[in-house]
């Protein structure tokens, strides 16, 4: 009912290219976008949205990816987490006074976190907010960087500091909290917008607050609370990346088929070269795998489950690496016409490169991905120390091995074991074998460093790889089991896709699962770290010039 419509206004309305030269979203599309109902498109029926679920959502931003991830970014910063936060935790009250404005693009809205000082360390931020003398307001204070919509956007939700006084102690402390501020407060203000390597369609503004009087009616959540939920809004629209960047990725394989079909070189076509096939390949395999995440991550979500956020982070992860990697390839198969702002290729690595920044950094992503993991196996490890105390093994063989991604917290690989198509039993037991190992290894890791482990970065990688690659393969093995006993049109290429992507995946995570304890590797890691200091130290590069000058 909506796929059709937007695909044929990005097709034959909105001109991305002009978009970027231009650095905005044109009036006249702004208008076309809200007449779509494109701002509130999970916002429900009742406060004038079209009441999408997530699977749906993940569908429309993928088609906007595949067109244009300027003004992809604009609507996502808008409802993705601009507002998600009345979603999610508002009163009916919020919900009916801000709601029915933002989803039909009356208003817009702005996640405001980020700070000079505060980047991927979001509960340090300095923003505060405190309570009037009458009680009756939030008095806010600080600034905030890099805001999406931040130029344009009337709703903001802000997370400040608020001093907090703990009911058990009486001690008060400094504690994030999230509050819903308009721009037509007094003391609201938006610097210009800012100059940026891609994504250029979109606002991105610093926001200031200065004595802005905010009502207590407009705390989002609970005092206190606010870094949860500003944790909550990201984990709840990071799927929607995934879903985004897999159709910018199926965009960019079409340009490089059409390139390498019809582009002869050395008597041949482009298309019969073992080093084009590779890249054609890898591009192809990184789309489904993308595409595979995006789509059971949102039915999880759809089912009403609430632990998703390892999901969540490793499908921002993957996507938007992958994006890159294809976006590369897919330059390279055009070669120096690829390079050409005329091709428009280059728009889209401008674009992409954001993905692995923003919305939590991949470098960081990784290492809560590892954490989260092995606090769920620690949790796993003292119920095992009561049951072998008490005499009961039962705990420790019960589930096999899909005990041990519930160990780790990732549940959907837990449901995959007995509805794998017998095709792909070779890649299924690929997947038991590295949900096995990677159970042993997360136990044998906390065993050895405990608490120590959370200085172990270079290991924390390498585990969350081996993550990475684990839940993709349940991802693409869940697809193609699916595609192959319903017997879909492309079943059998799926099943090629899958056992491929699987066999690749089996390797890598061998490998990386190896390494967390092999004395080579680590070593490595040691001498990596000495070199990393040395720099440091010395400013930049240490070694001598070839030249001795």
């Amino acid at each position: 009912m909506f796929v059709d419509p937007c695909n044929r206004f990005f097709e034959e309305v909105n001109d991305a290219g002009r978009n970027d030269r231009e650095e905005t979203v044109p009036p006249e599309i702004m208008a076309q976008l809200k007449d779509l109902g494109a701002f509130g498109l999970q916002v429900p029926t009742e406060y004038n949205g079209l009441g999408l679920n997530n699977t749906q959502y993940a569908k429309m931003v993928e088609l906007v990816g595949g067109y244009d991830l300027g003004v992809g970014i604009m609507l996502g910063a808008h409802q993705s987490i601009g507002f998600k936060g009345i979603l999610l935790y508002g009163t009916d009250e919020q919900k009916t006074k801000y709601l029915p404005s933002l989803a039909s693009g009356e208003k817009m809205a702005a996640y405001c976190l980020t700070e000079p000082t505060s980047g991927s360390d979001a509960s340090s931020i300095r923003t505060r907010a405190e309570l009037s003398d009458d009680g009756k307001n939030y008095i806010l204070n600080g600034g905030k960087i890099w805001i999406s919509n931040g130029g344009i956007a009337d709703v903001f939700t802000v997370f400040a500091q608020t001093p907090v006084k703990d009911p058990n102690t009486g001690e008060t402390k400094d504690k994030v909290s999230a509050l819903i501020v308009e721009r037509s407060y007094s003391g609201v203000t938006s610097g210009p917008p800012e100059k940026k390597m891609g994504i250029k369609a979109s606002n991105t503004a610093e926001v200031h607050f200065d004595n802005v009087k905010v009502p207590v009616s407009n705390l989002l959540g609970k005092e206190g609370e606010g870094f949860k939920v500003a944790m909550h809004i990201l984990n709840n629209g990071r799927f929607g990346m995934a879903g985004a960047l897999s159709g910018t990725m199926k965009k960019l394989i079409s340009r490089a088929v059409e390139q390498v079909t019809s582009r002869v070189q050395f008597g041949n076509k482009l298309e019969v070269y073992g080093v084009v096939q590779e890249k054609l390949a890898r591009m192809t395999i990184a789309q489904y795998v993308t595409e595979s995440i995006a789509y059971l991550l949102s039915g999880i979500m759809d089912l009403g489950s609430e632990e998703f956020q390892l999901e969540a982070a490793i499908s921002k992860i993957y996507g938007s690496e992958s994006a890159w990697m294809v976006a590369d390839e897919c330059i390279q198969l055009h070669g120096g016409m690829g390079y050409m702002s005329e091709c428009g290729l280059e728009r889209f690595m401008r674009d992409l490169r954001i993905f692995r920044i923003f919305e939590g950094s991949n470098d960081i992503l990784r290492l809560f991905i590892s954490l989260t993991g092995l606090q769920y196996a620690g949790k796993h490890l003292r119920e095992i120390e009561k049951s072998v105390k008490s005499g009961s093994l039962g705990t420790l063989f019960s589930e096999g091995t899909k005990r041990t991604m519930r160990m780790v917290g990732m549940s959907t690989v837990s449901s995959i074991g007995n509805e794998v198509h017998s095709d792909l039993s070779t890649s299924a037991d690929q997947l038991s074998k590295c949900v096995s190992e990677f159970g042993g290894a997360s136990e044998k890791l906390l065993t050895q460093y405990r608490k120590n482990i959370i200085h172990e970065q270079f290991i924390l990688q390498r585990l969350a790889n081996a993550a990475i690659d684990i839940y993709g393969m349940a991802a693409v093995l869940s697809r193609a089991s699916r595609s192959l006993s319903l017997n879909f049109p492309g079943a059998k290429h799926e099943a090629l896709l899958t056992t491929t992507f699987c066999q690749q995946a089996y390797s890598r995570t061998i490998i990386n699962l190896a390494s967390l304890f092999d004395s080579t590797e680590l070593k490595i890691d040691s001498s990596m770290s000495s070199v990393a200091k040395e720099i440091t130290e010395n400013g930049g590069v240490v070694a001598t010039h070839p030249l001795n000058l």
